[in-house]
């Protein structure tokens, strides 16, 4: 028998206030299922509701409608307070802007991930060694973000993202400000690090190229299961 999906989302609305009243309907998603370990990229035109629905999967924000699951646990039912302690759990994030602490060091930036999320441990200092040395930064710890390069920032990102063992790691345009290269570098390191991890990987993207290099591809427009009913 198949494990249970680590994502799953039935019937699922998102809407935001329109700026001269009313609503605009940001993202539709009749059904979706992520399997466990899967790299996934998620893909569709501007304004088509990627990073709302990378949103939903962690929490931050929730559905007018539907259901979204994650590990079995409906997402959106639960307080703010109890979503934050879950994201913090077992989400792991990277966001294009990276959101690095530019005033600490790598190494502190990985100790922040348990401390925000209240599960701080003897062995984190250990955790946080080892992931720096895994994304190629054992000679960076000490350094500071401003005293690298975007591609080592982008780095200390990913490592920060699995400080936590995340069972889902969401990754938003995590490429959009490298060059082909280092994108291309960045894209196997995630890729290689969270199959280590045992992380399923949802990555959104609009780079084709980027797109390639995955081998399951979710397109926003296929989710919504045709605007014209599919969903309630």
């Amino acid at each position: 028998m198949a494990p249970d999906p680590v994502v799953r989302l039935e019937g699922v609305l998102k809407s935001y206030p329109a700026p001269g009243g009313g609503s605009v309907e940001a993202l539709r998603v009749a059904r979706w299922e992520i399997p466990r370990g899967a790299h996934v990229a998620l893909v569709g035109e501007s304004g088509s509701g990627k990073s709302t629905l990378l949103h939903l999967l962690a929490g931050i924000t929730t559905a007018d409608r539907g259901r979204v699951e994650v590990l079995g646990t409906d997402v959106g039912a639960l307080p703010e307070a109890a979503r934050d302690r879950f994201r913090g759990a077992h989400v792991g994030l990277v966001f294009q802007s990276l959101n690095l602490f530019r005033g600490v060091t790598a190494r502190e930036n990985l100790l922040a991930a348990p401390l925000f999320a209240g599960t701080r441990g003897p062995e984190d200092g250990a955790r946080a060694d080892a992931l720096l040395g895994r994304v190629g930064l054992a000679g960076r710890a000490d350094h500071r973000p401003s005293q690298m390069s975007l591609g080592e920032q982008q780095r200390v990102a990913i490592a920060r993202a699995l400080m936590n063992r995340p069972a889902l790691l969401l990754c938003d345009e995590p490429t959009g400000s490298l060059d082909a290269a280092r994108r291309d570098e960045v894209i196997a390191l995630l890729r290689a690090v969270a199959t280590e991890e045992g992380a399923t990987l949802v990555v959104v993207t609009h780079d084709a190229a980027v797109v390639g290099a995955f081998p399951a591809v979710a397109r926003i427009a296929e989710l919504a299961g045709a605007r014209a009913g599919a969903a309630p």
